[in-house]
């Protein structure tokens, strides 16, 4: 299939002047929200950006720990599902992908996007050396290195378009927040160097009653964490969380009306919702205290990718 997007010089501009009339309007793509995180023109979160587009998280490992860390996601699926991978070591714009259409008759790998550079595309990184976070920086070409391979894991921002459509918007995308994610006590399953992981979590609020629609919409997205694993005050306690409102990541959570922190009995019949998170590989690397440079995107600052939702899971949500 030949390339037919328009050159990057000419989204960056036309990125450029669409910004300053209306911030959320250019990216409506995969595309040119990556062009305007290469450019630097986007620099915040990307929750809401490019509906219906796969959003994904990004770890970058030294190549020795690659084999221990494919196993980690194989043993782990649902905070860590694994789409992509650098083709070869050193290689940021050429990538293995490992997601597959659930159409049986078409079980090639999905092409993920058509100018990508994972240095440069996600609008923050964190780099880590020897398993302790020392910098946030907005690209990461003085840090990558020949022998450095890049994961591309899932994300739930890309079933939240089909919250929306469901009449379920999450709250954070509404009030234009960044989502909160926690650490757990959860055990992850160990694989090579990754031991004492745990899992981390997203959270989003929900009435009581619409807990079986959201995991109902949300289960097919097996590749980007699926359905909730935990829902309601005494499943936030079985996670080992103490407190809904200190967030480890992301924006604190605020109640329906922005006023005033979210929390146990402060809005009759609404519960915490919490999902896998991508960002538990790098919870993983912090636990292991991987030596030498480990890169990932900022929590919350995803690389967008062209695929769409329904190439990947199937035919639109439908509303009730």
């Amino acid at each position: 299939m030949p390339n037919l997007l328009p050159s990057p010089n000419k989204l960056i501009t036309t990125i450029t002047k669409m910004t300053k009339t209306n911030p959320s309007a250019p990216y409506q793509t995969g595309v040119s929200t990556r062009l305007a995180a290469r450019s630097q023109t986007l620099t915040t979160q990307t929750s809401g950006l490019a509906p219906s587009h796969l959003q994904a998280n990004l770890l970058v490992l030294p190549a020795r720990y690659a084999p221990s860390f494919r196993l980690l996601c194989r043993r782990n699926p649902v905070p860590c599902p694994l789409i992509a991978q650098s083709s070869h070591p050193g290689s940021f714009s050429q990538l293995t992908s490992y997601l597959r259409p659930t159409s049986p008759s078409n079980p090639a790998p999905i092409k993920l996007a058509w100018d990508i550079d994972l240095r440069r595309d996600a609008p923050k990184y964190i780099v880590y050396r020897d398993g302790e976070p020392v910098e946030e920086v907005h690209d990461l070409e003085s840090h990558w290195g020949p022998d450095h391979v890049g994961f591309l894991i899932g994300c739930s921002y890309s079933f939240e378009e089909a919250l929306s459509n469901a009449g379920l918007p999450p709250r954070h995308t509404v009030q234009g927040r960044n989502v909160a994610m926690y650490r757990t006590t959860v055990p992850l399953l160990p694989a090579g160097v990754f031991t004492g992981g745990t899992y981390v979590v997203s959270m989003r609020p929900y009435r009581v009653e619409d807990v079986e629609r959201v995991r109902e919409i949300t289960r097919r997205y097996v590749a980007t964490h699926g359905e909730p694993i935990a829902w309601g005050w005494e499943g936030m306690r079985r996670l080992g969380i103490e407190d809904i409102g200190k967030p480890d990541w992301g924006d604190v959570p605020l109640m329906g009306d922005g006023e005033g922190v979210f929390g146990e009995g402060k809005e009759d019949g609404v519960v915490p919702v919490f999902w896998g998170c991508g960002v538990t590989p790098q919870e993983a690397v912090m636990k292991a205290g991987l030596e030498g440079v480990v890169m990932g995107h900022a929590p919350g600052h995803m690389i967008v990718l062209d695929v769409k939702d329904h190439e990947v899971f199937g035919g639109a949500v439908k509303s009730r």
